[in-house]
C-alpha cells in the first residue's frame, strides 16, 4: 500500500503532538512494508535533506515562519502549503492508495478533497482539535474568527474518514456537521508499555512544552510560589521555549524564585525523560490540548500529573483523580496549587497507583493500538 502523509510540520524541526504522531506513523507504516511519502513545508536549510527512516519526505513549499511573535499561526504558510499539496496531488495523486492528513491547516485538506475524485485515493483526516466558535473569535478576532469557523465547518462536511484523539473533539466534529462515524484513536504513546517501577521521587515539579499563551506556563509559576511557601524544599523545572518564555523568566525573578525554578529552554529528550522519572509531579496547566501526550509519558515513569479543567482541554480525559494525578478546577494559582499539594501528599502510594494505571491502560493508549485501527480503516470499503 502507498500512503501519503500530509502535514506542514515535521518532527524534530518543530516539536508538538501532531508532529510526533505523523513521524511515528510514517516510520511504523514503513517498517510494516508500506510505501510512505510525507508532504510538508521545508523546515531545514536549503541543500539539506530531511531523514525519516523508510519514508520519502517531499517538501511542497519553501521554508517559512509558521508563527507570529505572539505564537499564533500565520495565514500565508497554510495557503502556500495548500497550493503545494494541490499541485503534488494533481501530478502524483494517482500513485497513492491513501492520503492521510491533519485537518489543520485546512487549505491542504481542501486541496486533497478537490483531488480525491480525480485521483481516486482514500482520504483519511485526523481532527486533532475542533475549535469552538468563541475560541476562533478569540484567536483571530471577530472577522477572522468568523472565516476560520466557516472554513472548519466546510472541511468537516467534506467526504472523508475521520479520526479524533479525544471524546471532546470527536463530539465537536459531529456537532459542526460531520456526517460519518468519527473513530477515536486513544493511543499516541510510542514508548515501552511496561511502566517504570514506582519509586520515591525528588521534590520537584516538571513542565515540558511550548511556552505559548494556551499552555499558561506563568500559571504554574504562580501556583509554585504558593506551594513553595508550604514546601520550601520543592523545586520546579520548566522545559521548552516559545514567545512567553521571557514572561515566565521575568515572573520567576519578580517572585524571587530564581533559586528554586530552573527554565533551561529546549533540551534533548533524554534530559526531559530523566526529569519526568524523578519528578514528584508533572504539571500541565494548558487551557487547550487536543490530547496531552506528556501525561502518558509521565505516567509511564510512575509520575502523576496535574492538569487544569477547561472546555477546550482534552488532556483531562487522561487523568483519573487519585489514580494517576488530579484535575484542578482551573489554572487559578490557588486551585492549581491545591491539586499539586494533593499529589505531593499522595507520595509513594500515588506513584504506585500511577504505575498500575499505566499498566492497565498502556495497550489502549499505545501507538500500536492506534496503528492497528488506522490500517483497518485504510483497507475498509
Amino acid at each position: 500500500m502507498h500512503v501519503c502523509l500530509v502535514y506542514d510540520c515535521l518532527f524534530p524541526y518543530t516539536v508538538g503532538g501532531a508532529e510526533r504522531w505523523y513521524r511515528n506513523l510514517g516510520e511504523r507504516l514503513a517498517a510494516d512494508g508500506h510505501e510512505v511519502t510525507y508532504l510538508t513545508l521545508r523546515q531545514w536549510a536549503r541543500g539539506e535533506h530531511a531523514e525519516v527512516q523508510g519514508v520519502s519526505v517531499v517538501s511542497v513549499g519553501p521554508r517559512m515562519e509558521l508563527y507570529t511573535p505572539s505564537g499564533r499561526r500565520r495565514v500565508l504558510p497554510p495557503l502556500v502549503f495548500g497550493a503545494g499539496v494541490l499541485l503534488h496531488l494533481l501530478h502524483r495523486g494517482g500513485r497513492y492508495d491513501v492520503v492521510h492528513m491533519a485537518s489543520f491547516p485546512y487549505f491542504s485538506l481542501l486541496a486533497a478533497a478537490l483531488m480525491r475524485p480525480l485521483r481516486r485515493f482514500r482520504l483519511v483526516v485526523d481532527w486533532h482539535e475542533v475549535w469552538s466558535r468563541d475560541y476562533w473569535r478569540e484567536y483571530l478576532g471577530r472577522a477572522g474568527g468568523r472565516v476560520g469557523w466557516a472554513v472548519q465547518k466546510l472541511c468537516a462536511r467534506l467526504p472523508h474518514r475521520a479520526f479524533a484523539f479525544s471524546r471532546l473533539h470527536a463530539r465537536r466534529l459531529e456537532e459542526i456537521g460531520f456526517h460519518g462515524t468519527v473513530t477515536v484513536l486513544q493511543g499516541e504513546y510510542a514508548g515501552s508499555l511496561e511502566p517504570v517501577p514506582a519509586a520515591a521521587a525528588e521534590p520537584v515539579l516538571v513542565f515540558a512544552g511550548r511556552h505559548i499563551t494556551e499552555k499558561r506556563v506563568p500559571a504554574l509559576v504562580r501556583a509554585f510560589e504558593r506551594v513553595h511557601a508550604e514546601r520550601p524544599e520543592l523545586r520546579c523545572e520548566i522545559y521548552g521555549d516559545g514567545p512567553e518564555r521571557a514572561v515566565v523568566l521575568e515572573l520567576v525573578r519578580e517572585l524571587g524564585l530564581e533559586a528554586s525554578v530552573e527554565a533551561p529552554g529546549f533540551v534533548d529528550s533524554e534530559r526531559v525523560d530523566a526529569a519526568l522519572r524523578r519528578a514528584a509531579c508533572m504539571v500541565l496547566p494548558s487551557r487547550r490540548e487536543g490530547y496531552g501526550l506528556v501525561v502518558l509519558e509521565a505516567a509511564a515513569r510512575g509520575t502523576p500529573s496535574v492538569v487544569a479543567a477547561g472546555p477546550d482541554n482534552a488532556a483531562v480525559e487522561l487523568v483519573e483523580d487519585g489514580r494517576n494525578g488530579y484535575v484542578a478546577g482551573s489554572a487559578e494559582p490557588d486551585e492549581l496549587a491545591a491539586a499539586i499539594l494533593r499529589v505531593l501528599d499522595g507520595g509513594l502510594e500515588l506513584r504506585v497507583a500511577t504505575s498500575e494505571w499505566f499498566r492497565e491502560n498502556a495497550r489502549r493508549l499505545s501507538l500500536e493500538s492506534s496503528l492497528e485501527t488506522v490500517l483497518q480503516t485504510y483497507g475498509a470499503p
